[in-house]
């Protein structure tokens, strides 16, 4: 959830990103997720995806980047790259650079999982049919559980995303932040209600 995509002057705005974010309210349902996951305890990793200013890393036939690399978008370590600062990471919590669409492919990410005993992952993030359904395929083939917070994850367009939480719910199961990680203060009162 970068600037360049998320935020309304990002470079990638125009292509709808920004505008689905808002209109379904994902930037708060992530940081809801967010609040939810780091008050239990849950490991918290962020990806970032960026290149060099030269764009040395970037595949050179991807239409995916071509964009990027035409408008000098998605450049580390720039406004850009940052993360949106409703969904900013927290000091201690990992930051994996990726430079492909899958979170998985060329970084350390699996070895930061292990290394903190993650054996589940809950995905939220930008975009759904691209790095979402890149994540929950690779997670799932890694022997991972997966669940994609669906209303944590957004596209370009709407027709995009539902047709991505489609092919998801075959290898990963497709739930909402409150299924998740339900709200703590509403389960406590619930219970007190039902006994």
């Amino acid at each position: 959830m970068l600037n360049e995509i998320v935020h309304p002057c990002g470079a990638y705005a125009p292509h709808g990103y920004a505008a689905q974010a808002a209109r379904r309210q994902v930037l708060a349902r992530a940081a809801t997720a967010l609040a939810r996951a780091r008050a239990r305890g849950i490991p918290v990793i962020h990806v970032v995806v960026g290149f060099s200013p030269d764009f040395s890393e970037a595949p050179a036939h991807s239409p995916v980047f071509a964009a990027a690399r035409e408008q000098g978008a998605l450049v580390m370590d720039s406004w850009g790259t940052c993360f949106h600062d409703a969904v900013k990471p927290e000091p201690g919590e990992p930051i994996v650079v990726k430079r492909r669409v899958s979170p998985f492919y060329g970084t350390e990410l699996d070895l930061v999982l292990r290394a903190r005993g993650v054996d589940t992952l809950l995905l939220a993030g930008v975009s759904t049919d691209l790095v979402v359904l890149a994540g929950a395929r690779d997670g799932h083939d890694r022997d991972y559980a997966v669940e994609v917070l669906a209303d944590a994850t957004v596209s370009a367009r709407e027709d995009l995303h539902d047709a991505a939480l489609q092919l998801i719910a075959r290898t990963a199961s497709v739930v909402t932040v409150d299924q998740a990680l339900p709200d703590r203060t509403e389960l406590a009162r619930t219970t007190r209600a039902s006994t």
